[in-house]
């Protein structure tokens, strides 16, 4: 009950103390004692070369690690709060142990002390018993062979001398064994030798009777074989039948299929010959290539000649028309010009007039005529090339035909 009393105690004091300084690393020692009236060296940083004995590195555990707060004295409410907090902890713990059933308190004079209960006892000692003990191997050697299981004697070993003839005479006593194993091998001799006539008896008898089962077989198998020879021949003679049956069937058929057919078709060939004829499956090759070939060629060949010989003969008309037009402009032009001659002549007398006028008139008309012809021979002149062309082809459409 007090140690525990006493880490609660410790815990409640550690929540409410607090440093009055921060903690500070410690300065350097001197290596030597100074004199007292030496002057005090400035503080320098300590500088220390391995972590391990770093002063201001924390070891151990840090979860519990009490923070010093940045100023000295702890703020009144923080002091307020952490008596709270005990007071509730104490009243929480008085509650618990008040619930929990607890041992007497034990009377005056004596104290609890704490016993074990266990089946076997045991010292208990904080620090554990510990001992050397070291142990040292042989070198290492083969294994011997096993030896024979010999198994161990059971009784007791007893020993009797027995001196010659005391117990039987070998000549004496050996007498009726030898009669007994020679009658028993003459016996044994006499039966393996009638067993092995008896065995020679049966294996003659068994040889006669072979023979006489093989040539009985043999026997069977001429017959069967005989009977097999008859049955296929009958089998054979049965199918030539039926084969000579059923040609003369099919030949019956044939001939009256034939006949039928020649009588169906005495009248259908004709019908339809002439059929394939008039459809056109039956024709004279040159014939069909006239047909197909040549007529078509000659009709275009035709046709075009006559195109040309209708264009020749429109292109004729037209050149025929633009002349006989020219020539009807010139003639009707013609008598305008001389009635706008005549005023300016001279005058002449009145019976003479009339003559003159009429040689005029005939010495004049010859010369309109050449200057008409002149004119026309001239406008168609170029009309020329074009009817020589014409012609040409008029002449070469005709050979053409002609060659046909």
């Amino acid at each position: 009950m007090l140690p525990a009393r006493k880490a609660e105690v410790a815990a409640a004091t550690a929540v409410l103390y607090c440093y009055c300084s921060p903690p500070h690393a410690l300065p350097a020692l001197p290596t030597r004692r100074a004199p007292p009236d030496a002057a005090k060296p400035e503080k320098e940083p300590v500088r220390y070369a391995n972590l391990m004995y770093e002063r201001r590195v924390v070891r151990g555990n840090t979860y519990a690690r009490q923070v010093a707060p940045v100023s000295t004295q702890p703020s009144p409410l923080e002091i307020q709060r952490q008596r709270e907090a005990w007071r509730r902890f104490l009243a929480r713990k008085h509650a618990k142990e008040q619930m929990q059933p607890r041992t007497p308190e034990p009377v005056e004079g004596r104290e609890h002390v704490h016993v074990q209960t266990e089946l076997y006892l045991e010292e208990i000692s904080d620090r554990i018993i510990e001992v050397d003990t070291e142990c040292q191997t042989d070198a290492f050697l083969d294994r011997p062979p096993t030896p024979l299981f010999i198994p161990a004697k059971t009784g007791k070993d007893v020993a009797t001398q027995i001196e010659e003839g005391e117990l039987f005479d070998f000549d004496i006593e050996v007498k009726p064994i030898l009669e007994v194993l020679i009658g028993k091998t003459v016996e044994q001799a006499l039966l393996e030798v009638m067993e092995e006539e008896e065995l020679a008896r049966l294996w003659a008898h068994q040889r006669a009777y072979a023979e006489l089962r093989n040539a009985e077989l043999a026997e069977v198998q001429r017959l069967e074989e005989q009977d097999r020879r008859y049955r296929e021949e009958k089998e054979r003679r049965k199918r030539q039948h039926m084969q000579l049956l059923q040609k003369q069937k099919e030949t019956a058929e044939k001939i009256a299929a034939q006949a039928f057919a020649r009588h169906y078709l005495a009248d259908l060939i004709p019908s339809v010959f002439n059929n394939l004829r008039e459809s056109g499956f039956f024709y004279d090759p040159i014939e069909r290539d006239i047909e197909t070939e040549f007529l078509p060629w000659l009709m275009t060949e035709v046709e075009e000649t006559l195109e040309r010989k209708v264009l020749a003969r429109t292109v004729l008309d037209s050149l025929i028309r633009t002349v006989v037009e020219k020539r009807l402009d010139a003639f009707s032009c013609k008598p305008l010009s001389d009635q706008t001659e005549a005023p300016a002549e001279e005058p002449r007398p009145t019976n003479a007039a009339p003559q003159v006028a009429s040689e005029t008139d005939t010495a004049d008309q010859p010369v309109a005529e050449k200057e008409e012809t002149n004119q026309s021979v001239e406008k168609e002149q170029p009309s020329g090339p074009i009817i020589s062309q014409l012609e040409e082809s008029d002449q070469e459409g005709t050979e053409d035909l002609e060659t046909e």
